[in-house]
């Protein structure tokens, strides 16, 4: 199989995060100090981001026994290292925004602190001071899931058993959709949470068009997109892909849309499934450890059709899309 191909069997995401040296206290109790793990903080305390910092990608997967590690293709840490979501930070800037930082801890073999990690869920910028307002230790794993979770947003039309093209909110559980691989099939459940549209919450847009979808789809960052080639033009070898909708932005045709608020919507059925959104193919979501924060109790037990059937052999790596014509490769490759 293509090294650009994902082979892995558990899901992973990557997260764009700081090292916490790159994130220090410039007034107040731990004057000096690099952000760290929830009981090292100190409320009030004024952070600012060093002037050459840089946001480098942090994947993040979970193993067998549902514990966080870093997963192949992360451009941080070391690879099969445990992960502790420690707290969510929240900070306030002058403008009286807050924003959340996921403080995150690798540890090594022996259970100590290799490394800590900050990973801002709206952006960060240098030279501005960042007052520390609130530590949550309990909702850490939460804003991990709901950043996990593959996502539409409200008003996009999805396909159903007979046809219809029918606004996802209007989707009640029992529906019954089109799936690629299964025909008809049963939501089994229906997710819904409102995000504040910024950062790593910040849809993307596919514009109409632009993978031949017959309206603007707008969809969560890592929600990825079935493509069917008909033709290879990015050279991932196979003819069925998966790929994240984030590995596409070109500023043009997909774009990332932030400001304001986001209704994000998710569909789950007994397996992990391709269904059609704005008449083109988009994945379900799927039951991992990293969404378990999200769901009702009975669904907290992996259902087995979805760890039998992941569509992850199908996911292609950001290193052949890094190309500003990436979507209109995949257009034409799909098109007859």
């Amino acid at each position: 199989m293509s090294p650009q191909l994902h082979t892995s069997a558990h899901p992973s995401q990557s997260l764009p995060v700081y090292l916490a040296s790159m994130i220090r206290v410039t007034n107040g109790a731990n004057l000096g100090d690099g952000l760290s793990y929830s009981q090292e903080l100190v409320p009030d305390d004024v952070y600012a981001l060093n002037n050459d910092a840089d946001a480098q990608s942090l994947s993040l997967g979970a193993d067998e026994e549902g514990q966080f590690r870093i997963s192949d293709g992360s451009g941080l840490g070391t690879i099969g290292a445990r992960v502790f979501l420690d707290c969510v930070a929240t900070f306030m800037p002058p403008s009286g925004d807050t924003i959340e930082v996921l403080v995150l801890v690798e540890v090594d073999d022996d259970g100590n602190i290799a490394e800590i990690y900050g990973a801002p869920l709206a952006p960060l910028a240098p030279k501005t001071d960042y007052m520390l307002v609130g530590i949550d230790q309990e909702n850490a794993l939460t804003r991990l899931a709901q950043l996990a979770c593959v996502s539409f947003t409200r008003g996009t039309r999805i396909t159903t058993a007979t046809g219809e093209q029918k606004p996802i909110e209007d989707l009640r559980i029992g529906d019954r959709i089109l799936t690629r691989d299964d025909g008809p099939r049963e939501i089994r459940w229906i997710g819904h949470s409102t995000q504040r549209a910024v950062g790593e919450f910040a849809p993307i847009v596919i514009t109409a068009g632009a993978l031949n979808n017959t309206e603007d789809l707008k969809v969560s960052p890592d929600h990825r997109l079935f493509i069917y080639q008909r033709h290879d033009h990015i050279g991932a070898g196979r003819a069925e892909l998966m790929v994240k909708a984030r590995h596409l932005v070109n500023g043009d045709t997909v774009h990332v849309q932030e400001g304001g608020f986001v209704d994000y919507f998710q569909l789950m059925f007994d397996t992990h499934q391709i269904i059609f959104a704005e008449g083109i193919s988009a994945e379900t979501m799927q039951i991992d450890t990293r969404v378990h924060a999200v769901l009702p109790t009975e669904l907290k037990q992996n259902i087995p059709g979805h760890q039998r059937r992941q569509h992850q052999e199908y996911e292609v790596h950001k290193s052949l899309l890094d190309r500003p014509d990436a979507a209109a490769l995949l257009k034409r490759a799909s098109s007859k």
